[in-house]
């Protein structure tokens, strides 16, 4: 093949045979490379509901012209906007969303990736739209500096996030020659203000850019269809032959961006949020390379390990950490760093030389004891399984990630990349491992405690810092003086599964049966029928009416479950490395465990965990450490985003039986060992225990996982628990909103230093009920592009906009949800008033294709499949939780849709959506941030009546009505 030759045919290559692929995988795939060089990945599920496509862009942010940070990520917003065959402004977006799709894009340092799923019957039309913003784009002036201030505010919403904080330390911390140097996302200093200055027009730079770095040789495109490999392919010449090929090489950035004068550093940094963090960095040779070899997958498993006789087991022992994380990052073709990142407690803090003396001292020990192959073909075989049983991803993810794949690998492994080791190499996993020494380390200690004792400031995000260089002895010192652990190789993991049989089924439920019922617990269960890989869903809720009685029991209950993790998790560490995962959390009732994974060895890890709540002990040292990390847990709440706060607040009024965050930190302050000592026997004395089980597991091991279950809990001659009385079943009731009486929060932004406010407009609707369900949906369709447009695109508001479905507990309405630096939640309120009377309009003049064409984008995305053990089990295991127990509601709710008539839509947004509407419930939640706050006073006094102002949250809850629990309708037989 001849590159940029204009009369050669597309090209066929590497057949699906040659591709290497999960052997449960029955998709196609073919290889293809159009005459303008465009490499192509055709994909064909004859199974699938949703068809999606992915390009990816050989240029990043490490491209952005000297002066002009952020143009390759702004380029990538402007594309959005329209095209010179589809001139309508937001028509790619209005049409991917009005047909039951979802499309986002993004930039890193030397790729732009562009993404989108849709409904099959929809998909050609989609692609060529798509197809569009490589072969004629417009990027209108007008456009152009609506969407510089979409960046600015992009910007300004992770300005006090501390993982950009450090990422831009990082790179402020660079040579200034070296593109990792650069401010990646750009805002409107760098886009506009500063062009302007220098007499640089930005959309012309635009336009250069786009030519310069946009060519069909650096662009690597996968196409996910429903028709044969044949037809897609087809289709895809006849829409992708026009992009330009400049014959343009993906460009290089050769050199380390470090100096040595950048190396053997100490940097202290402040972080918004409260807590330590300890991240031990070193610039390595980049493993991708060697990805077969898998070198830092090696060192991550062995310097991240967590069971006995690892570094993370010492350091938490000490009373030192409560994470590690340890592996590759900031991965390019030409640099990679290797980083170790510790999560400090308060006394971990003061030890920081001890622990960086025992990481290097474990490191050492790494390197004189060899690379072993018993513990590269144990990662291997884990690998392995987890890649040939891996769960079918949705379209629109999968095709994202291989597109990124077919830059870097080659053909065969595309589906794979570096993600199956199997080429043992102890000579480069030692050469990778030698590089972590002292004489090349970064050391990046965050904590709060820094305050005042910095002397330096990032410029982008206005993080304080100190910069310090440490030597070599200086390290040697810090391993010498730090305690004496005994430290060692992980032992043979028996949780790594050798049985991957399928079990003989002979039921073939297409629901959930309640298979077993007792006074202390309620079993559903539900076969395999239809994904067929040896792995099983275990969801299991214990009902405690304790758990949620009080401020203080909702926190001895989480303190509870974060120790019984802590206490398991030596153990069940090698479960989770082997591919079978659990967790356990609090719940609406009580907690909640889950243990989803390979079958194999599933019910051993359930037995010891019921071990450990059977036989639960209070170590006062590990309560401390968990009381210490929950107690920053709460304070942290104070520094969410301010529309997360909005959506908080919104909870708070609707659900009843919650306590504020406040509460809840005010009662952990006084809580001691003693007192969880006391709590946890009278928690578990009552308790009702609701299962479900479904994947690759009889009906009989489900039948035995819950009685072994029963016999821990409650068959013991002296036993942990008891049924619980009838009168003390659990239900979560909604607040019922008063009818045409608009309730106001307003609520200044709890982090002072936030200039962001947000407003979260709520619409309160219906009880769960099919025929009220598919209209509520379908409004939000019809509407949620319009939102999206007329409030981010054309107003500007603010780059978070989005209208929402709520709901809480089984009450449902919809939710517009704005963040803005530039206008005040009063402002934004009443800009979501003037949308829905022009929602008003577009429904009023909706035709009776367009209503058609909406409710059958709707129907098919409801009759979209399950593509994964894990999304069915998570539908059914929420109609159970809720009490709701509609396994069919999918084909329930397409039944009444397609009954559905136009002008039933209309009189549903008359009566419970429109600003006037006679059985409209509403309320605005206002959260202020420092940019606004003057603002707060006024708009309360301009709001029009009736209305109610809510001073205090639970005392406006306790008053008001409240919805009849879904849980209570349903008496369940066998």
């Amino acid at each position: 093949m001849v590159a940029g030759t204009e009369n050669m045919e597309a090209v066929p290559a590497d057949k699906g045979g040659e591709i290497l692929k999960p052997r449960t995988d029955k998709r196609e795939y073919r290889k293809i490379v159009l005459k303008n060089s465009l490499e192509v990945l055709l994909i064909s599920d004859p199974e699938t509901d949703k068809c999606a496509a992915s390009m990816n862009v050989s240029v990043g942010s490490f491209s952005d012209p000297e002066g002009l940070d952020g143009l390759a990520h702004f380029l990538e917003h402007m594309l959005f906007y329209a095209s010179e065959k589809y001139p309508e402004e937001d028509g790619y977006s209005k049409y991917i969303t009005e047909h039951g799709g979802r499309k986002n894009a993004y930039t890193s340092r030397e790729n732009t990736n562009y993404h989108f799923d849709i409904n099959t019957d929809s998909f050609d039309e989609a692609l060529d739209r798509f197809a569009q913003f490589f072969i004629k784009p417009l990027m209108s002036a007008d456009a152009t500096m609506r969407e510089i201030n979409a960046v600015d505010s992009e910007y300004r919403k992770n300005l006090l996030y501390d993982f950009r904080r450090l990422d831009q330390l990082k790179k402020h911390l660079s040579r200034e020659d070296h593109p990792y140097h650069k401010f990646s996302t750009g805002n409107m200093e760098t886009l506009h203000v500063w062009p302007e200055a220098k007499g640089i027009d930005t959309r012309n730079e635009l336009f250069k850019f786009y030519d310069k770095h946009y060519s069909a040789s650096i662009m690597h495109l996968v196409v996910y269809g429903k028709e044969n490999l044949d037809k897609t392919q087809g289709l895809v010449e006849e829409t992708f032959q026009e992009i330009r090929n400049t014959n343009k090489s993906i460009p290089i950035y050769p050199g380390q961006p470090c100096t040595p004068a950048l190396l053997q550093v100490l940097v202290k940094a402040v972080p918004i949020k409260q807590g330590h963090k300890l991240t031990v960095s070193w610039p390595v040779t980049p493993s991708i390379h060697h990805y077969e070899e898998a070198p830092c997958s090696y060192l991550g498993h062995l310097i991240g390990h967590e069971g006995e006789g690892s570094l993370f087991h010492a350091l938490k022992t000490l009373g030192w950490a409560t994470g590690l994380n340890a592996g590759e990052s900031d991965l390019t073709m030409e640099y990679s760093f290797f980083d170790v990142s510790v999560d400090l407690t308060d006394a971990g803090h003061e030890h920081m030389q001890d622990i960086l003396g025992l990481l290097f001292r474990h490191i050492k020990h790494l390197q004189q004891s060899g690379v072993s192959q018993w513990i590269f073909d144990e990662l291997s075989a884990i690998c392995e399984a987890e890649f040939h049983y891996q769960a079918k991803r949705d379209p629109f993810s999968y095709a994202m990630a291989i597109s990124r794949n077919m830059k870097i690998y080659p053909t065969k492994h595309w589906l794979v990349g570096s993600s199956l080791p199997s080429r043992f190499n102890p000579d480069f996993v030692q050469k990778v491992l030698n590089e972590l020494s002292p004489s090349n380390v970064r050391i990046f200690w965050r904590s709060k405690k820094f305050e005042g004792q910095t002397d330096e400031t990032e410029p982008w995000y206005n993080t304080a810092y100190s910069f310090e260089n440490i030597t070599e002895f200086t390290i040697q010192e810090w391993v010498q003086s730090a305690p004496d652990v005994k430290l060692h190789l992980p032992v043979p993991n028996v949780f790594i599964p050798t049985d991957f049989s399928l079990k003989d089924v002979k039921d073939k439920d297409i629901f959930p049966v309640l298979l077993r019922k007792t006074s202390f617990s309620r079993m559903w269960y539900k076969p395999d029928t239809k994904f067929f890989i040896p792995k099983a869903y275990v969801k299991i809720d214990f009902n405690c009416p304790l758990s949620k009685t009080s401020p203080d029991a909702v926190v001895l209950s989480k303190i509870f479950v974060w120790l019984l993790v802590d206490c398991l998790n030596e153990y069940a560490y090698y479960a989770r490395a082997a591919g079978l995962y659990y967790g356990l959390s609090l719940s609406g009732n009580g907690f909640e465990l889950y243990l989803v994974g390979f079958n194999h060895k599933l019910r051993i890890l359930l037995e010891a965990i019921m071990q450990k709540i059977a036989k639960f002990e209070v170590k006062p040292d590990r309560f401390s450490v968990i009381k210490e990390t929950i107690t920053k847990t709460y304070q942290n709440i104070k520094f969410k985003q301010p529309y997360e706060q909005a959506m908080s607040y919104c909870s708070m009024v609707l659900q009843d039986r919650t306590w504020p965050w406040t509460e809840k930190l005010d009662a952990l302050t006084h809580l001691e060992a003693d007192d969880l000592v006391n709590f946890v026997p009278m928690l578990l004395s009552r308790t009702f225990v609701e299962c479900y089980i479904s994947g690759n597991v009889e009906k009989n091991e489900a039948e035995s996982m819950v009685k072994h279950i029963e016999d821990v809990l409650f068959n013991d001659p002296r036993p942990i628990s008891r049924p619980i009385f009838p009168s003390q079943s659990m239900t979560n009731r909604v607040v019922e909103l008063g009818k045409r009486i608009k309730c106001f929060y307003h609520q200044e932004g709890s982090n002072p230093s936030d200039e962001n406010s947000a407003l979260v407009h709520y619409i309160q609707v219906h009880q769960d009920e099919f025929a009220m369900n598919i209209k509520l949906q379908l409004f939000r369709l019809i509407a949620k592009q319009a939102t999206f447009h007329q409030l981010r695109s054309v107003e500007q508001l603010g780059y978070i906009t989005s209208l929402n479905q709520s709901n809480h507990s089984g009450v449902y309405g919809v939710q517009f949800i704005i963040q803005s630096s530039v206008k005040g939640p009063g402002h934004i309120d009443s800009r979501v008033e003037s949308l829905l009377k022009d929602l008003e309009s577009k429904l009023y003049n909706l035709s009776d294709e367009e209503f058609k064409s909406n409710v059958t984008a709707l129907i098919d995305m409801k009759l979209e499949k399950h593509k994964n053990l894990n999304e069915e089990s998570s539908f059914y295991w929420l109609e159970i939780k809720n009490g709701t127990f509609k396994f069919n509601r999918k084909d329930e709710e397409v039944a009444a849709l397609r009954e559905l008539k136009k002008e039933e839509l209309i009189d549903f947004f008359d009566t419970y959506i429109k600003v006037d509407a006679p059985k409209k419930k509403s309320m605005s939640i206002c959260v202020y941030g420092s940019q606004h706050l003057k603002e707060m006073a006024s708009d309360k006094d301009e709001v029009a009546s009736p209305f109610i102002e809510i001073e205090d949250i639970v005392g406006f809850r306790k008053s008001q009505p409240l919805y009849g629990s879904l849980k209570g309708w349903s008496q369940l037989k066998l």
